[in-house]
């Protein structure tokens, strides 16, 4: 089966140096591999085209995470597309190919996501967020696991991720308007259509966030923005507020187990900036577009 790698690009320089190494050195090289390149205004281009990608620039104001990534799938000719973003390097010479094998172990998988590890410089908190969201364990996931997992049955993540592309493209692929959670949209239409997601634990890469309370702020308001508009999710897996206490259970595990309970206040005003922004996002259509733009981490959304 013909496999195309395809990685969207924003100023990527700063992890090329790790990147472009980790990806020569996979066991398992892609037929295609295609960069599309928001107009970076560093030497990214010119670094991945002389890596041997193929790279498409687009104006930055056209970048939509999912229409992109859409947009991408047709320009490749391959039966599996792995996705990766910039700043996810493959861990070990075998990431690409597990990923890939997890994905076709059954034949009603049709996407798996990798396991995230923290980035070796990665804080105790993004350290703990990768830990809860991408355990050593992998899964098979089915809609008649909603029962038991909620929202999370639906969880998967294109930093690090294979779809087989008969089954992306029967469920319409990915959603060609979204604020983020495109990854989410795609696993949930699947599941829907009578697919498996796969957590493939095997196949890993470092990627972590050391984000600031602003910034986590605003992640937050882009998630609350996108499943105030996709309701049909929670409808079907359950929302999302169970799974918000179960995170913080853990964050306070893992201070106390590091030593590190002075940081209670921080964990505690992150999780009331987590939830306020979320809210906001949720019931974002009633606040004018200007403001919804300084709330965003995604701004250019907005314009």
């Amino acid at each position: 089966m013909r496999t195309a790698l395809i990685i969207p690009t924003r100023n990527a320089g700063p992890h090329l140096d790790r990147l472009l190494p980790a990806l020569a050195s996979q066991s398992l090289q892609p037929d295609q591999f295609l960069v599309v390149d928001s107009s970076s205004s560093d030497d990214s281009v010119a670094r991945l085209r002389a890596f041997g990608a193929r790279v498409e620039v687009i104006p930055a104001s056209q970048f939509n995470h999912g229409g992109t990534r859409q947009w991408a799938s047709q320009q490749v000719d391959a039966d599996i597309l792995i996705y990766l973003t910039q700043d996810a390097i493959p861990a070990n010479p075998q990431a690409l190919a597990k990923l890939r094998d997890e994905l076709l172990a059954e034949p009603d998988i049709s996407v798996a996501y990798g396991r995230q590890l923290p980035h070796p410089q990665a804080g105790l908190l993004a350290s703990q967020a990768r830990r809860f969201n991408y355990p050593a364990e992998g899964r098979t996931k089915r809609l008649a696991d909603a029962a038991e997992l909620g929202i999370k049955t639906c969880f998967s993540s294109d930093s690090f991720a294979a779809y087989r592309r008969s089954a992306l493209e029967a469920v319409g692929g990915f959603p060609m308007d979204v604020i983020g959670s495109e990854d989410a949209y795609v696993a949930g239409k699947l599941l829907l259509a009578g697919h498996a997601v796969r957590y493939a634990a095997s196949a890993c890469v470092e990627h972590s966030h050391d984000y600031r309370l602003l910034e986590e702020f605003r992640r937050y308001f882009d998630i609350g923005t996108f499943y105030g508009r996709e309701r049909w999710i929670a409808e079907t897996f359950g929302r999302a507020g169970g799974e918000g206490k179960r995170y913080l259970l853990a964050e306070l595990s893992a201070l106390r187990t590091a030593g590190a309970l002075w940081r209670l206040p921080e964990v505690l005003l992150r999780s009331a900036l987590k939830l306020l922004g979320y809210k906001l996002g949720y019931h974002g259509q009633a606040l004018p577009r200007p403001l919804k733009r300084q709330l965003s981490m995604f701004a250019g959304y907005w314009s």
